[in-house]
């Protein structure tokens, strides 16, 4: 007699809800209430009170916002920031007394003393005028463009001139609150671009065009130029906001045009972000800021254009640098991985003999 078995009962697949598998993160809304209600004020400041271009200003501006976005974060995220921070303050510390010391130079711990160099006054003007068949870009600019009333190209050229107090930094702030490992990546290339900045400050002192047409001043190579970068952002109601808090940490320099940090930094975030776009036109609109803002330089009278065109070149040069630091770890890495894993399957191997 056959006997036949009973089926067996399979309960069906249950579906995994992400809740289940991602922790559910309470404050997130509280978080992204913060930071809204924060971006609200700090567009009231700058409508009331001006845009925030000292480092001080600038720095509690961003620690504010850190703090909106952090809000209850582990202890262990609250101490990397801080972390973070410190290497941010220091790396700022160092740029403002260093970019200070073209006019005296410095001593390198207490041994030997560096600069100060021989002030260029014509040599940027004539690598200028070589570029350009003879011609003054900066006084072709404003002779052909500058009037008395604001135009609308002041108006572009002041608002981004005043964007270098603030684009770098708002990069940082959203870089160090979405990922932490493109933060890290960020610095290294903000970070070296500075201190080859500095580094030139001190080696190569470089009067501004300004400077060597003011009457002010013994050298006068071409006509007065007009100086006001910031007629276009108050002729759309704004202005700088500056406040010292009677600490004497800038150390400023109106020798320090070479190479060109506002030229720099207008380049140095588009080419980071442009890694994770894919269109083409989206590419090249970005590079038109850098452009723009290079023009901008020229025709307000802060730099000359090899200024800006040195600028570009370190930026582009601390790319090359890291992405070949970086690609050559991701290869050590994986032939650490790949050795490891040869490794164990020989010790597999072995064992079952």
């Amino acid at each position: 007699m056959s006997t036949t078995e009973a089926p067996t009962f399979v309960p069906p697949p249950t579906r995994l809800s992400l809740r289940s598998v991602v922790p559910v993160d309470h404050l997130q809304p509280v978080r992204l209430g913060l930071m809204f209600s924060y971006l609200l004020a700090y567009l009231l400041w700058l409508r009331l009170k001006g845009l925030p271009i000292d480092r001080i200003s600038v720095a509690i501006s961003v620690a504010i916002f850190l703090v909106c976005a952090f809000v209850g974060r582990s202890w262990r995220t609250w101490g990397i920031l801080l972390v973070d921070c410190a290497f941010y303050i220091v790396m700022w510390l160092a740029y403002e007394k260093t970019r200070g010391a073209a006019d005296d130079g410095f001593q390198v711990f207490g041994l030997f003393q560096v600069g100060p160099y021989p002030l260029q006054v014509e040599s940027m003007r004539n690598i200028d005028r070589a570029m350009f068949f003879g011609h003054d870009p900066n006084t072709v600019l404003q002779d052909h463009f500058w009037e008395r009333s604001v135009r609308w190209y002041d108006v572009v050229a002041s608002a981004t001139y005043m964007t270098h107090f603030v684009f770098p930094i708002i990069a940082m702030a959203v870089l160090w609150v979405l990922s932490h490992r493109q933060w890290v990546r960020f610095m290294k290339r903000f970070a070296t671009l500075l201190g080859v900045g500095c580094l030139l400050f001190v080696l190569l002192p470089t009067a501004p065009p300004w400077m060597v047409a003011s009457p002010k001043y013994p050298y006068q190579l071409f006509h007065e130029l007009h100086r006001d970068a910031g007629r276009g952002f108050r002729h759309l109601g704004f202005k700088g906001f500056t406040n010292d808090y009677k600490i004497a940490l800038s150390n400023g320099n109106g020798v320090a045009a070479m190479p060109s940090l506002h030229a720099s930094f207008a380049l140095i975030v588009p080419l980071f972000f442009m890694q994770w776009i894919r269109q083409t036109w989206v590419k090249v609109a970005l590079l038109l800021f850098p452009i723009t803002m290079l023009a901008s330089l020229v025709y307000l009278g802060e730099h000359w254009v090899i200024d800006g065109l040195v600028g570009w070149g370190i930026t582009v040069g601390t790319f090359w640098f890291w992405n070949r630091m970086e690609r050559r770890t991701r290869v050590a890495r994986s032939h650490r991985a790949r050795a490891a894993l040869r490794r164990r399957r020989h010790r597999h191997r072995h064992r079952h003999r």
